[in-house]
Order: structure tokens, then sequence, then C-alpha cells
């Protein structure tokens, strides 16, 4: 949680982490300045406990909330939670995920891995994956190796020629982990450097 003054009152701003104790507590050493108009502003994703406890101290301090403005775009996203997968994903899988992806295995054909943010495979990618889904262009895949007919990342789409694999085009060697990302959005596979 920020708060800052402005001409109108003071702007406090909510962020995904903070908790309804950790604001309450900071509220109530700042109890005096809630007396005045409140813009809350939130940083992201924050639950309507979060939002009732910060408008219940404004409200018992005396003060008025003005608006409740919803996250900028720009604002850094919130944290995302990471789902591990612990071997290696059948055929006739569906997993569908909000946040980050670890698979300790492969993605077999006949998969199908959809994640709002990253996915990590340890072994082959045969399967279809798709990173990004809720359009984070900024979401990457990366594999031990890449051999499926077709990846999606955020709204783009890579796929190889009717019975071929993204392995079969490009000529490079196999023991190399590859990283997928969205360069002026197209789809680049490319070696994993560290």
């Amino acid at each position: 949680m920020k708060l800052r003054g402005t001409a109108g009152g003071l702007n406090l701003l909510l962020e995904p982490l903070d908790t309804p104790d950790s604001v309450a507590a900071m509220l109530e050493s700042r109890a005096a300045l809630l007396t005045e108009n409140v813009e809350i502003e939130l940083g992201g994703a924050v639950s309507a406990v979060l939002l009732e406890t910060v408008m219940g101290f404004v409200r018992n301090a005396g003060g008025v909330v003005t608006t409740v403005r919803p996250p900028r775009e720009g604002n850094t996203p919130a944290p995302q939670r990471t789902e591990v997968i612990g071997r290696t994903m059948r055929a006739g899988t569906r997993r569908e995920v909000s946040g980050n992806v670890i698979v300790l295995g492969d993605v077999n054909p006949g998969v199908e891995l959809i994640a709002g943010g990253d996915v990590i495979v340890s072994g082959t990618i045969r399967g279809l994956v798709h990173a990004g889904s809720t359009g984070r262009e900024d979401a990457i895949i990366w594999a031990g190796r890449i051999a499926a007919p077709q990846i999606r990342l955020a709204h783009a789409m890579a796929r190889a020629p009717e019975g071929s694999t993204l392995d079969n085009l490009r000529h490079q060697e196999t023991d190399v982990a590859e990283v997928v990302r969205l360069e002026g959005g197209q789809i680049v596979i490319e070696p994993y450097r560290a």
C-alpha cells in the first residue's frame, strides 16, 4: 500500500500483495490523514475483503472515498502462481492454468497445455502448448526441445507444414534448450543462451 497527498486529498494505491492485516496496521498509524477525500487506486487484482477493509477505515476516520480506480494499463502485472506438473503429460490430457506452468517431463502428442503465463518444459514438447493465453506478449515457452506441429504465444501461432514438426524446420543441434518469445508480433524460436 502506498499513500500520498494530492491537491484534492489523498491517493491510496493498493497492490496485489497487500493483505487486510498489513493494510489495517498501516492505516491505524495514519488515521489522522484519512479525514479528507480519498481516492483508491487498484494496482492490480486485489481482494474484495481488502477493499472493504480500506473503505471501512476511511469511513471510521471521517473521510470520504471519492473514487475507486481500476488498474491502469502498464501497471506491473501481479505475480502469477506457478503450477508444477511432476511428470510427463500423456495424450488426451488438457490442462489450463491461469499462471505459469513447469512440466518435469515431456508434453506428448495429443496434449493441450494452456497457460496465462510462461511455460517451462524440462523435456520435449510434442503436443500443443499455448503460453500467454490471456494476451501476455511477454510470456515465453522454454523447453529442452520443441518438436510440436504447432505452438502458440499470446495471440500468435507458429505452425509447421502438414505432416511436419517445428524442429524439422530448424537446422540446429538438438541438445540445446530452446526458448520461444514474441518479437514484433511474430513468434521467434531460438537456442537458449544463459
